[in-house]
C-alpha cells in the first residue's frame, strides 16, 4: 500500500512539474523542438492536402508534373536523382517530371504577403537545385551541397543568391550562410524566415529595402538583418512592392515541399 501511495505522489509531482514549467520564449531565433506552427498561434497552412489550389505555374507552357501526394520516396543510392510521389493526395508536393530540356515551371502563391514569418520544409534529390523566393523576388538557395564544397560558394544550400542583371551599386548580392546546416539528399530540411517587406512612400518611391531579419536552416541561424537591394537571379518578372507572392523553384531538378506555413510578422 505504501508503494502505491508513493508512486501516485511521484506521478502527481511529475505532472505538476511538466504542466507548471515555464515555456521558454519561442520566437527568439532558436529551434524549440516541434516546428513553430505546432507550438505557436497564428499560423496558416499554404498547402490544403488535396490539390494545388492557391498556387499557380509561373510558366503555364511548362507544366512539368507537380504532384500533391501523401508520401515522397527518394530513389536512394541506386537512383539518387529521383523523388517519387505516391499516387494518393496528401499534405506534400513534389515535381516528379523535370528534364534537362526545361519542361517544368516554378510555382507561386495566389495570395500576396507583406511582412511575414514563413516556415517551410523541403527535400532534394542528389545534386538537385531549387530555391525559396520571398515576394517572388529574393531567393534563398536550396541545393544538394551536402558533403562537398560547391564550385561556387553561393551554390551552397542556405545561400542568398546573386542579384539579377549583375551587381547593384557594386554589390553582387551573393551571401553564404553563417553556418553549414545542410543534410544529405532524401532527408527533410527546413527554413524558418522572418521577413520585412520593402517600404514605399506615397509616390511609390522605395524608402527601405526588403530585409531578412533572420533565417534558420534546420534550426540554426544562417542569416540575420540582411537587406536585399533588388531581385535575385531567376526571380519572377514583377516589381518590388509592399506585398507579393511566395515562389518555389521547380525547374532545376526534383524537389519536394511540405509543412508550408505563414503568419503576419
Amino acid at each position: 500500500m505504501k508503494y502505491i501511495l508513493l508512486s501516485v505522489a511521484l506521478a502527481g509531482a511529475f505532472v505538476f512539474l511538466v504542466v507548471g514549467a515555464d515555456i521558454p520564449p519561442l520566437n527568439d531565433g532558436s529551434a524549440h523542438g516541434d516546428p513553430p506552427y505546432l507550438t505557436e498561434d497564428g499560423w496558416k497552412p499554404l498547402l490544403n492536402g488535396k490539390d494545388l489550389d492557391g498556387w499557380k505555374l509561373v510558366d503555364p507552357q511548362k507544366p512539368g508534373r507537380w504532384l500533391v501526394t501523401k508520401g515522397v520516396v527518394w530513389g536512394g543510392t541506386t537512383n539518387p536523382a529521383a523523388l517519387i510521389g505516391l499516387a494518393v493526395p496528401g499534405d506534400r508536393i513534389v515535381n516528379t517530371d523535370v528534364v534537362p530540356g526545361g519542361n517544368a515551371s516554378n510555382i507561386y502563391t495566389t495570395e500576396k504577403f507583406g511582412d511575414v514569418e514563413l516556415y517551410v520544409e523541403f527535400m532534394v534529390a542528389a545534386r538537385s537545385n531549387s530555391g525559396v523566393y520571398l515576394h517572388g523576388l529574393y531567393e534563398t538557395q536550396i541545393w544538394d551541397s551536402w558533403g562537398f564544397t560547391p564550385r561556387l560558394a553561393t551554390d551552397q544550400c542556405g545561400s542568398m543568391y546573386h542579384y539579377e542583371g549583375g551587381p547593384i551599386n557594386g554589390i553582387d548580392g551573393g551571401i553564404t550562410p553563417k553556418a553549414r546546416s545542410d543534410r544529405p539528399p532524401g532527408q527533410w530540411q527546413s527554413y524558418h524566415y522572418w521577413f520585412q517587406a520593402p517600404r514605399f512612400d506615397a509616390s511609390g518611391k522605395k524608402t527601405a529595402n526588403a530585409k531578412f531579419i533572420r533565417i534558420l536552416h534546420n534550426g540554426q541561424i544562417i542569416h540575420e538583418n540582411v537587406e536585399r537591394l533588388g531581385p535575385t537571379q531567376a526571380a519572377m518578372k514583377i516589381p518590388e512592392a509592399p506585398t507579393n507572392p511566395i515562389m518555389l523553384q521547380g525547374d532545376h531538378g526534383a524537389v519536394a515541399f511540405r509543412n508550408i506555413y505563414v503568419r503576419p510578422l
